[in-house]
């Protein structure tokens, strides 16, 4: 059973369904943050951005890697598109893509990989909805309890049983009955409020980003991001952050203000401790597996994260990714 119904969850039942498992998914309903993206599969930009290691950069192109077959199984649309680098210190960001390994070339005042790529949230989410079938319920679990084949999970109008639980529940709350280790990870998961604009305008064919925004093609129109607000759970759009983030928008854009028709979103994901996400058995719960925390990186990684908890759940070799996304490090 897979408590939760964000990227993170869905790309565990969806491998888990076909390597032929039986898998059921409690929705809890309400605001879902893997809606509130551009859908960015992009290890190269992310990775100089946040310079990190070449470590976390290589595994971050393996994430990217999984996505062409993961699509095609599971009817996602993936592109691989170009993504630019526009303004502040261009040659810097050129030199941190060259140094992790990733393709760049500088075209004037601008840096361009081909690394990178893209998928639609909602198209995205209505595929692996439709993969799942009958296999998605809705309800809010109220309580696990551990059996000694497995857990019974009680949600707000029925008792279920399952011999394995996958906790993905973005930066939701511990459940009642979780173990003690495994209700302290998350608790320790850390909200990010971030948001975003969906414009009705043809802004840009590829992602663009630069010092403090960036603009990516959105079924439509264009997304237009991003904010990451630690500590923040509130999800109601803010007038002013819209405003900074426009502003930053057309500084990428090279182009003068206009006017433009935006609804403004704001969702909450949840990041642990270093940043990757949290994906295989709980320290301590026989049958408890964790699929959480990717940070701003769900999209990026929810292949990945899948292969991960269902390989933990059917007792194979931990993999170079098992042992880097593994809660137990914590």
């Amino acid at each position: 059973m897979i408590i939760g119904a964000g990227v993170l969850g869905l790309s565990t039942a969806f491998e888990l369904t076909r390597r032929g498992h039986r898998v059921t998914v409690v929705d809890p309903g309400g605001p879902n943050a893997s809606r509130v993206a551009a859908g960015m599969v992009a290890p190269a930009m992310e990775a100089a951005i946040d310079d990190v290691s070449p470590d976390r950069a290589a595994l971050l192109r393996a994430g990217r890697d999984l996505w062409p077959a993961f699509a095609q199984a599971s009817g996602v649309a993936f592109a691989r598109r170009p993504a630019e680098w526009r303004g502040g210190d261009v040659d810097g960001m050129a030199a941190r893509l060259k140094a992790l390994g990733f393709e760049a070339r500088r075209d004037g005042d601008r840096v361009v990989t081909d690394e990178d790529g893209q998928i639609q949230p909602e198209q995205a989410m209505a595929a692996l909805h439709a993969s799942l079938g009958d296999g998605i319920i809705q309800g809010r679990v109220v309580r696990l309890t551990a059996q000694s084949d497995g857990w019974t999970i009680e949600l707000d109008d029925r008792t279920l049983t399952a011999s394995a639980v996958v906790l993905a529940t973005g930066a939701g709350d511990a459940i009642p009955g979780s173990p003690e280790a495994t209700r302290t990870l998350v608790e320790n998961v850390q909200p990010i409020r971030g948001q975003i604009g969906v414009a009705k305008a043809d802004l840009a064919s590829h992602a663009l980003r630069g010092p403090g925004a960036y603009v990516a093609p959105m079924t439509g129109g264009a997304v237009i991001g991003a904010t990451m607000e630690p500590g923040r759970r509130d999800t109601v759009p803010d007038a002013a952050v819209g405003e900074r983030l426009l502003e930053a928008a057309w500084r990428v854009l090279g182009r003068s203000p206009e006017p433009l028709d935006i609804e403004w979103r704001a969702g909450v994901r949840g990041a642990s401790p270093d940043g990757l996400p949290m994906a295989g058995p709980a320290p301590d719960g026989a049958g408890l597996f964790l699929a959480l925390a990717p940070r701003r990186n769900g999209w990026l990684l929810a292949p990945m994260v899948g292969a991960v908890v269902a390989d933990a759940i059917e007792g194979r070799a931990p993999s170079p990714a098992a042992r880097a996304l593994d809660p137990r490090r914590f």
